[in-house]
């Protein structure tokens, strides 16, 4: 049997060759994102952009950078949604679509597909459940109450413990997950995640960088760990062997303090339900007087409402993270009524 630790198991399993992110149905083929549940998730965020463009001045160039972009169908959205509501932002919009799998058919031309987030750019940097992907780490107390690297056997999925983490981890759980003394809790080792969003701030010459995803903050981390497998709209166990998604939930605390170490002034935590509403988007139902008025209108604002109570419904999609954080320009005020969090807890 080959042991290996969870962060490579996991890089291999989802991004190497024939990895579950490389596969040409796409993550649309297993589960249900925000943006898959209804078009409305792209009308805000294309709402937001419109309120960035303001707050930057409307500047010549104004970058869309989806990170881990899927198969492209967030941007897809947004530019439909530019089109038809913000034409003087769309025709200096420059979309960016930031995914390790191929340029997938029929995406808009002006789309630019990479690889990596582009450097130096200005607009809005949007990652919708990237960093729940980004591999990490594991680690568990033992018996003795000390903390053990857990290493995986990539292909059953089996664990053993593998010895002390490296000090810069040991280092990361003793500030973000200090709870973790009892004997069989276990830490979701996430310095990976706070550099890859670091980077992710950092590509930002002026904009905003926003990260939506399953989160949970230093006063309440889950004692077991998040870590979970997905496949074919059902939850599995997390095997990397390339079969399913595998992910854990986000630190987002952790990784807003990096973002402010890479050049974000101004950072805001908030739940996904209080972000769309601040962005318009409601589950509130259309008055029956127009059900007699119009009934196809009233239909269609019945559909819209319901698409807007699963957007904001705080037991699921409503319940998730929203890091906002600005670099050289204000908090759009839209956004400005959320709650805020403090974010630098050491």
């Amino acid at each position: 049997m080959t042991w290996t630790g969870w962060r490579a198991a996991m890089q291999h399993a989802l991004y190497g060759d024939g990895g579950f992110y490389r596969r040409p149905e796409g993550p649309a083929g297993h589960f249900r994102t925000s943006v898959h549940a209804s078009p409305r998730f792209a009308d805000a965020v294309a709402r937001l952009l419109a309120q960035v463009d303001a707050e930057l001045g409307r500047p010549p160039e104004l970058a869309l950078v989806d990170v881990g972009a899927g198969r492209g169908e967030l941007l897809q959205g947004v530019l439909t949604a530019v089109r038809r509501d913000y034409q003087a932002v769309a025709d200096r919009l420059r979309p960016y679509g930031v995914e390790v799998a191929g340029r997938p058919p029929g995406l808009a031309a002006e789309v630019v597909w990479c690889t990596e987030p582009p450097a130096g750019v200005t607009g809005l940097l949007f990652a919708n459940e990237w960093l729940d992907n980004v591999p990490l780490d594991i680690a568990e107390v033992d018996d003795h109450g000390v903390l053990q690297q857990v290493l995986v056997e990539p292909a059953g999925g089996a664990e053993q413990p593998g010895g002390p983490p490296s000090d810069v981890d040991a280092r990361w759980a003793a500030r973000w997950w200090p709870d973790a003394v009892e004997p069989g809790f276990r830490v979701e080792l996430g310095r990976s995640r706070d550099e890859a969003w670091a980077g992710a701030v950092r590509s930002l010459e002026r904009g905003l960088a926003v990260a939506v995803d399953y989160a949970h903050g230093a006063d309440a981390r889950p004692p077991f760990g998040t870590l979970a497998g997905f496949r074919g709209g059902r939850e599995v166990q997390p095997v990397p062997d390339g079969s399913c998604d595998v992910t854990a939930h986000v630190a987002l605390d952790a990784c807003a303090a990096a973002g402010e170490a890479a050049g974000a002034v101004h950072s805001l935590w908030t739940t996904q339900r209080e972000a769309l509403r601040a962005l318009g988007v409601g589950g509130a139902r259309p008055p029956l007087a127009l059900a007699s008025a119009d009934p196809a209108a009233y239909l269609r604002a019945l559909g819209s409402a319901g698409e807007g109570a699963e957007l904001t419904d705080p037991a699921g999609l409503g319940g998730f993270g929203w890091l906002v954080q600005a670099v050289r320009m204000p908090v759009p005020e839209g956004l400005r009524g959320a709650r805020e969090w403090q974010t630098c807890r050491s």
